[in-house]
């Protein structure tokens, strides 16, 4: 098993104190950490080093966390990594089980809920 540092994991939204929210807490624990502050730019991260896991917000400008999980899901190369929609919605269970999403977090963000949603979503990460 490998350890957190390992794990990568990539952070989307559109708003940056969220994104350096998770960010801190998440390199407290150990795991590597990039963020995307759109759903363009989190693709091309995707296409560029496939992380573990992506912590996805539903709500952004350009593209939306559900088209950013569709896009991702059709492409057999990126179709396996989990996806954690971290939303302020909450209506998103139905609409994010038909795009293949591995769950959700609401916000405000519950830290222990988020760490240990995270760590069961990174051990069953496949090996990149």
């Amino acid at each position: 098993m490998q350890s957190l540092q390992h794990y990568r994991i990539l952070i989307v939204d559109d708003r940056i104190d969220n994104l350096l929210l998770m960010q801190t807490l998440l390199e407290a624990e150990g795991y590597s950490i990039d963020t995307a502050d759109s759903g363009a730019l989190a693709l091309t991260k995707v296409r560029a080093s496939p992380p573990h896991l992506i912590l996805l917000d539903l709500r952004m400008p350009d593209i939306d966390g559900f088209e950013v999980t569709r896009r991702l899901r059709q492409n057999n190369q990126f179709s396996s990594i989990p996806i954690l929609i971290v939303t302020a919605d909450y209506d998103v269970s139905e609409a994010g089980l038909q795009v293949g999403i591995n769950g959700f977090i609401h916000k405000p963000i519950d830290f222990d809920k988020l760490l240990k949603k995270v760590e069961e979503l990174v051990r069953q990460a496949p090996l990149l």
